[in-house]
């Protein structure tokens, strides 16, 4: 198969041809091993677009190999990548509206987050992705916990003063306000920090936390549960002229490789909080459960921070923020 890129072809068609030549691979990247559920997601998406004898084919760039983790949504916007996993509040910078994607206590459980990606929340989520040319391909949210390096963490007072990694803009001021210091990253940097003492406690998803095997440098290990105060958005992202200029059976071939990626991706997330448990208890790291009057003790929290300055600083942001907090 002839690799070329989209942007090249539809740059050279256009000024020598006068017509778009479509695209025969595309570029997909992401921060995360073979293992992880991401990847495994856009392997989906990848096998069954081949399967399909669309004449499109789609390369995968894990483990940062393209791009550093927080730098592929700006060259995905421009059409120098078409497609990304990517936490979207990774790219809160660019649009203030993604930090609600990880917001504290906005998410209650799995199925709630299905529900909240197919709502009018999430339609105004991707009419900010359209501005920047980016669609959404594959919804999907991960739950995620705590670690830390000593005691166990539950309720705000427990963070005080360690050096702490939370994924998001809204985690990061809840912490603080919690006594925290912070120390921001991708997920990929945190067993090197933990390991040379740079960070004492982590806030990610239960997939990062086993795929980096952060189990090998933390003592307590608080997860998901019942009750999971941390759910972050990380969806498949594609640069949307990218996918309009596909042909209709290459569009149609994405759409239903996506859907299936999206049926997997929400019930192996499911599967994923589970499994970290036994995956860090078999490692020797002591299991903390969060209780409802823990959880509670941190959303009253996060309205003081994280939902005060969201509306604070972001134009729209008590009518997005009342769009989520409406979906049942």
């Amino acid at each position: 198969m002839k690799k070329i890129t989209f942007t090249a072809a539809v740059a050279a068609g256009m000024l020598l041809m006068g017509s778009v030549v479509h695209a025969t691979e595309l570029r997909l990247s992401h921060q995360w091993s073979n293992n992880d559920i991401r990847h495994k997601v856009a392997q989906i998406v990848a096998d069954d677009v081949a399967a399909a004898g669309v004449d499109l084919g789609i390369k995968i760039f894990g483990s940062e190999s393209l791009f550093k983790a927080r730098e592929q949504y700006t060259p995905l916007s421009r059409g120098q990548l078409d497609m990304v996993v990517l936490p979207l509040s990774y790219a809160g910078g660019q649009q203030p509206a993604y930090n609600l994607t990880l917001m504290p206590g906005l998410v209650k459980n799995h199925d709630h987050a299905a529900r909240l990606s197919d709502s009018p929340f999430m339609e105004a989520i991707e009419a900010k992705m359209a501005e920047d040319d980016v669609m959404v391909l594959v919804h999907g949210y991960l739950a995620g916990g705590f670690a830390s390096t000593g005691k166990c963490i539950r309720r705000p007072e427990d963070v005080a003063g360690m050096q702490t990694r939370a994924a998001g803009k809204a985690f990061e001021q809840m912490l603080a306000g919690a006594g925290a210091s912070i120390a921001s990253m991708a997920s990929s940097e945190i067993y090197n920090a933990m390991q040379t003492g740079v960070l004492d406690a982590v806030n990610t998803s239960s997939s990062s936390f086993v795929s980096f095997r952060i189990y090998e440098q933390v003592k307590c290990y608080t997860p998901a549960g019942d009750i999971a105060l941390w759910f972050m958005y990380q969806p498949l992202l594609m640069n949307k002229s990218t996918f309009e200029g596909l042909t209709e059976a290459q569009q149609a071939a994405l759409l239903a490789a996506a859907e299936k990626a999206e049926a997997f991706y929400l019930e192996e997330a499911k599967k994923e909080d589970a499994a970290s448990v036994d995956v860090f208890r078999n490692a020797g790291v002591e299991i903390a459960a969060m209780t409802e009057d823990d959880f509670n003790a941190w959303r009253d929290l996060a309205k003081e921070t994280s939902y005060k300055a969201f509306i604070e600083s972001v134009p729209d942001g008590q009518a997005l923020l009342d769009l989520a907090l409406a979906v049942e």
